[in-house]
């Protein structure tokens, strides 16, 4: 295994924008094509298989996919490929039904364009090393919840959905994948 100063794969912790009309704003003046197609279906099972595998491994039921989420997850991921920026979106706006609150996200760039979606997806899964058991926000072994804070978003329990979206930009690759209901509520077990 790569050691993971040496991964160019960076996954944000817990950077938030301070609204989405600042991003709004600034994805109006920046000259993108409009994306020509959804995800391919084959993309999304991938992303959805490499999910629920890990729900599997600690016995909570499978997660469904969201077209809705991932239609919000797609437009945050394309404009962090075309910013190079790696930052969660506005938390109070990211279930595209109307900002409704309590959709969590997880988020995976590659700089370098090497991995998969089922590697950015592990990476999460990876974090598993560190995870104990208990009630949240004290599940990790190195006593900092952010260490374990996507894996526990991945298998949290009461999660329902995902939908993921993939940019592609000059070689890098960012993955965003939204949740609902959302994990990581303090005071909750996550399985």
């Amino acid at each position: 295994m790569v050691p993971a100063m040496s991964r160019p794969l960076i996954m944000a912790r817990r950077t938030f924008l301070a609204g989405i009309a600042a991003t709004l704003a600034l994805m109006n003046g920046c000259s993108v094509a409009p994306r020509a197609a959804a995800s391919p279906p084959e993309q999304d099972q991938e992303i959805l298989a490499a999910h629920n595998r890990y729900r599997a491994a600690v016995g909570v039921p499978a997660l469904q996919w969201s077209d809705s989420l991932a239609a919000g997850a797609q437009q945050w991921a394309d404009y962090l490929a075309l910013t190079g920026r790696l930052q969660h979106s506005d938390r109070r706006r990211r279930h595209p039904a109307g900002g409704t609150p309590g959709v969590g996200e997880n988020l995976a760039a590659d700089w370098h364009g090497l991995y998969s979606v089922t590697q950015l997806v592990n990476m999460w899964g990876d974090e598993n090393r560190y995870f104990v058991r208990g009630i949240f926000p004290n599940v990790s072994s190195t006593g900092n919840w952010e260490d374990v804070a996507h894996y526990t978003q991945v298998v949290w329990r009461n999660t329902t959905q995902v939908g993921c979206g993939v940019a592609r930009r000059n070689g890098n690759i960012v993955m965003v994948c939204r949740y609902s209901p959302l994990g990581n509520v303090d005071g909750r077990s996550v399985y």
